[in-house]
């Protein structure tokens, strides 16, 4: 198997669940050095515990989620599916993720997906992709990284089963300033995964929490570098068309408020020949390392 085959299978054996019961999915974690399980890893297997139990033919369309506790990588997680409503073309689930505090099962995160079945449009149309240069053009994280030692390694960990092209450094980046205040990135996850809708939607949630909070860093520049600390609070995604997780697709993001300690972040995404099919929003707590 190649390292980008090997890849994809570390992915799939994370969103690859287990149904423990009826409406009951247990997910795995990686080995990691890490302190907290990664929010994309809970939020892309919430989802996929949600698609398990959606009638054939329905995509997800958006998934509006909430980080209630950090996640302890050592201790399994239970996703427990609730069946919402099963209309004639909409579905809508809720998910709730437990783990096992001191011998009581907590809530660390919760969701809300609904489903569609496609219909014909009377309207279409989205932003169109920003020019900037393609990914055989710009150096990888790993490039980026190197010389950045322990600093660069929680990004690089996180990161093992996704390729990355940013086009600055994400670990010394300038201040923007307005009205320029966008950070572009290309995304795909390596090596490939299965032709399923549902497993490209998991995977694109999972990428989707890798760089948005930084976001809310972007007009002070240095990246986390050591001086803050931050925790995503919540995550939505709007599914526009079918696109691959494990095709390039180029990510744009910026932070158009922050204040009390919380930054809002937005996220577009476009595929390689220019379709917009994803919009993502986020609000994270960011604190210096003194507080």
């Amino acid at each position: 198997m190649t390292g980008g085959g090997t890849q994809a299978a570390a992915l799939m054996s994370v969103l690859d669940l287990e149904e423990r019961s009826p409406d009951v999915f247990v997910g795995q974690t990686p080995t990691t050095t890490l302190q907290r399980i990664f929010g994309g890893q809970v939020a892309g297997q919430a989802l996929m515990a949600a698609t398990r139990t959606v009638p054939g033919g329905r995509g997800v369309h958006s998934l509006h989620s909430y980080f209630l506790r950090p996640g302890d990588p050592h201790e399994e997680l239970r996703y427990t599916v609730e069946r919402i409503r099963d209309g004639r073309s909409f579905s809508t689930r809720r998910v709730i993720a437990c783990q096992t505090r001191r011998g009581e099962d907590v809530a660390v995160f919760a969701l809300t997906a609904d489903f569609h079945a496609g219909e014909p449009g009377v309207v279409a149309h989205s932003r169109p992709m920003p020019e900037v240069p393609r990914p055989d053009e710009l150096l990888s994280l790993a490039d980026h990284a190197a010389g950045y030692g322990d600093l660069a390694a929680p990004a690089l960990e996180i990161s093992r089963a996704v390729e990355q092209r940013p086009l600055v450094n994400p670990f010394a980046p300038e201040p923007k300033t307005p009205p320029a205040t966008q950070s572009h990135a290309w995304f795909r996850v390596a090596g490939r995964l299965p032709d399923d809708a549902g497993v490209q939607a998991a995977a694109l949630t999972f990428v989707s929490d890798l760089t948005l909070l930084s976001a809310g860093l972007a007009r002070v520049g240095g990246g986390w570098g050591g001086r803050y600390v931050g925790a995503s609070l919540d995550h939505a995604v709007w599914f526009h068309a079918p696109f691959r997780a494990d095709e390039w697709f180029l990510y744009e993001t910026d932070s158009p408020a922050a204040s009390e300690g919380r930054a809002l972040c937005f996220g577009s995404i476009w595929t390689a020949d220019g379709r917009h099919v994803a919009t993502v929003a986020q609000e994270g707590l960011i604190r210096s390392l003194g507080e």
